[in-house]
């Protein structure tokens, strides 16, 4: 099984930052994708950023030029959120996609999801 620990939520400011990180950890072999969702309410998941192992990475249109999603070593990923908007508030799950030794196979795995709230 894989265990996804995140942090780095809270309350901020219009215009300011926030770095949400998330530790995988469990029987992994290999994690070729980690990415970060969210989900505001009344509204459906959607795909903020995603980073497939290798380096290459994509973003929601509404993010683009404000969220950096990056990755330290194999089992953790970050994302660095400037220039927050009232309209990022949401709940923000970590989402990775591992090879592990209990399914021998690629399986998707949710965190339990960080609240991100932009509010003056």
């Amino acid at each position: 099984q894989v265990q996804l620990g995140e942090s780095g939520g809270g309350l901020v400011q219009p215009g300011g930052s926030l770095t949400l990180s998330c530790a995988a950890s469990g029987n992994i072999v290999e994690i070729p994708e980690m990415a970060w969702y969210r989900q505001a309410p009344g509204n459906e998941r959607e795909l903020v950023a995603r980073m497939i192992n290798g380096g290459a990475a994509t973003y929601a249109e509404s993010v683009k030029g404000r969220f950096t999603i990056s990755r330290d070593n194999t089992k953790t990923v970050y994302l660095q959120m400037n220039s927050l908007k009232p309209e990022d508030t949401a709940i923000y799950y970590c989402n990775v996609r591992a090879f592990t030794t209990s399914t021998f196979s690629v399986s998707t795995y949710w965190g339990q999801g960080t609240q991100v709230t932009v509010s003056s």
